[in-house]
């Protein structure tokens, strides 16, 4: 009963002040989201909003996670964007749009922690992080082994691929192209990834 007294007064603690990015040890981060209305990440101790997306990026998203759902069975599972990703205990917990696992040891009910593939959908308030910071943190991951980037201003894909020298090697694909999803043995047209998606 005192550690539960102990968690909610943390919890009011930090939400009676709460500052546009505050910081928290890790324990606190995983005490306090699940109480919000709203998505936080975690970052290097740092708390940060997720921001609205637009309807291009919710359908885009969609659309992924519909094809690769369809196409795929156990051992895969297939997570989108309300499933965290333990990129590093203690520091970085994030959201990608849509993660795939087919790891034993991914058995937490809140987090992913040995992701295969990794899918962000770009715009324009987080496409410099999921390129820079995220990319970076998600390398470490041993278990990585390809990483796409999608476009939601204009048609446009990009996948990064672990070769087995442990380098990631870039590939970039247009609306007429097909991708190769090497670490779910799986073809996808782009099209297909595009479908009801509306550019400007």
């Amino acid at each position: 009963m005192r550690a539960i007294l102990e968690t909610y007064l943390i919890l009011d603690r930090i939400m009676v002040a709460l500052p546009d990015r505050p910081s928290m040890s890790a324990e606190e981060y995983l005490a306090w989201e699940p109480t919000q209305e709203e998505r936080y990440e975690y970052w290097d101790g740092e708390v940060v909003a997720i921001s609205g997306q637009t309807r291009n990026h919710n359908r885009i998203t969609i659309n992924f996670f519909k094809l690769l759902d369809d196409s795929l069975n156990l051992p895969y599972e297939i997570y989108i964007i309300d499933v965290k990703l333990k990129v590093q205990p203690g520091k970085n917990y994030f959201y990608p749009d849509v993660v795939v696992t087919c790891d034993d040891r991914d058995n937490d009910p809140q987090l992913v922690q040995f992701p295969s593939l990794i899918i962000e959908v770009l715009s324009p308030s987080t496409e410099a992080a999921d390129r820079g910071i995220k990319f970076a943190k998600y390398r470490q991951f041993s278990t990585l082994q390809e990483y796409v980037l999608m476009q939601a201003e204009q048609p446009g894909v990009e996948i990064f691929r672990r070769n087995q020298q442990g380098q990631w090697v870039l590939s970039e694909y247009g609306l007429g192209d097909s991708l190769q999803l090497e670490s779910v043995n799986l073809e996808i047209a782009i099209a297909d990834l595009y479908r009801q998606v509306q550019f400007s």
